[in-house]
């Protein structure tokens, strides 16, 4: 049996996410009007405990939905291929929708599902991300990124190692 890997240094500590979620939350509650129809769309599983502390801070009225997008399994390295799991069920059409996103690395899953969801006719769409590693160009780029992350497997606060470390209250390397 393989044992089973331990995290490392912390990256952002548990305060550092805190301040940062609090940033960004009025940052998108600034960009937007009650008229807009907000809906916040998390990318299960990484991105729940950021929405969760995100969505609690956003000033204006929201819905919430999810979808769930894979693309790692139980590796480290993105397969490349994007499955949707689970489909958003709100309405997206008229509507000012954001991304919930955890961690964008290769960019992969976003370029999976953004062109799904545009194709729904949403009034805008745009990307927040608590980390973002900037190893590719996107197109578009997220609107929000709560940090620049180095290019290290990261874990804990929702991100995972094959489900292991989303409970940490902190964001460590592997």
């Amino acid at each position: 049996m393989t044992p089973q890997p331990k995290p490392g240094k912390v990256v952002y500590s548990a305060e550092q996410i805190s301040t940062r979620v609090q940033e960004l939350a009025a940052d998108i509650s600034s960009a937007y009007s009650e008229d807009d129809r907000l809906l916040i769309l998390g990318l299960l599983k990484g991105s729940f405990i950021f929405m969760a502390d995100l969505v609690r801070e956003i000033t204006l009225p929201h819905h919430v939905d999810f979808l769930v997008a894979s693309s790692y399994g139980a590796g480290k390295q993105s397969s490349g291929d994007v499955r949707l799991l689970h489909d958003p069920e709100s309405p997206l059409a008229g509507r000012a929708v954001i991304v919930v996103e955890d961690i964008v690395d290769s960019g992969t899953t976003l370029e999976g599902v953004l062109p799904r969801l545009r194709a729904r006719e949403p009034a805008s769409l745009d990307v927040c991300t608590l980390l973002h590693k900037r190893l590719t160009p996107l197109d578009p780029e997220p609107r929000w990124v709560g940090f620049d992350a180095p290019n290290d497997f990261l874990v804990g606060y929702g991100l995972d190692h094959a489900e292991d470390f989303r409970h940490l209250p902190y964001i460590a390397s592997l």
